[in-house]
């Protein structure tokens, strides 16, 4: 089910783009690493990636340059996450 959330650039140059994932719509638990492998979908570009939980911020999905379009903090998107039981 797809939802909207804001995107957060992480602190520092060059900081990752990150894309919360609300409790909702995460997964029950973490694997490894605290990583969870999933299909994402943000405005409509698919790939397949991994979401993972961080202790401070939560479910987060990493959403790179090519799939944000010009998009960055504090820009709004819709994401949908799917886990991938193939991938675990």
């Amino acid at each position: 089910m797809p939802f909207e959330t804001t995107l957060v650039r992480s602190p520092g140059s060059g900081g990752w783009v990150f894309a919360p994932v609300p409790a909702e719509h995460a997964p029950d638990s973490a694997g490894p690493f605290g990583r969870v492998p999933v299909t994402a979908t943000v405005d409509g570009s698919t790939w397949a990636t991994s979401v993972w939980r961080d202790r401070r911020a939560g479910w987060l999905l990493a959403v790179p340059a090519r799939v944000r379009r010009g998009k960055d903090d504090g820009d709004v998107v819709t994401v949908e996450v799917t886990v991938d039981p193939t991938r675990m």
